[in-house]
């Protein structure tokens, strides 16, 4: 971990996760592993879920994010990663920006994460879950 940060965060980590599986939950790893260098702490749904929960069964993925949403309310922050913006991390998104969480898009460049800056930070009421998933 980073020395000298005098407060530790959690993190949401969004990344996508359908498609290419593997890949991605190793993308994911990845970007986890940068936020604990970055000095803070990490909460990554679409790594934990899946362990247990079938994104393949409409249900059971809506059960998952649902469970998401409702974690992101302890968050500090989200920090989307990648270069692409699936619909799991749309919903992400979304409610962060409802809810008044402060919102950071991470980009891969030359193998080296760069953050980008807070996209807003308005606070608002409690979250609203299932955010129209069917």
């Amino acid at each position: 971990m980073q020395k000298g940060k005098n407060t530790m965060k959690l993190i949401y980590v969004a990344s996508p996760y359908a498609g290419d599986v593997k890949k991605n939950i190793e993308f994911a790893k990845k970007a986890c592993s940068h936020v604990m260098d970055e000095g803070h702490a990490f909460f990554a749904p679409h790594l934990l879920y899946p362990q247990f929960l079938n994104d393949e069964n409409p249900d059971e993925r809506k059960a998952g994010l649902n469970t998401g949403l409702a974690m992101l309310t302890r968050c500090d922050e989200l920090w989307c990663y990648g270069d692409r913006i699936s619909p799991g991390m749309l919903l992400e998104i979304q409610e962060a920006s409802r809810i008044g969480i402060p919102i950071r898009r991470v980009m891969e460049q030359e193998n080296v994460f760069v953050i980008g800056r807070v996209k807003n930070s308005v606070q608002v009421e409690a979250p609203t879950l299932a955010m129209g998933i069917s």
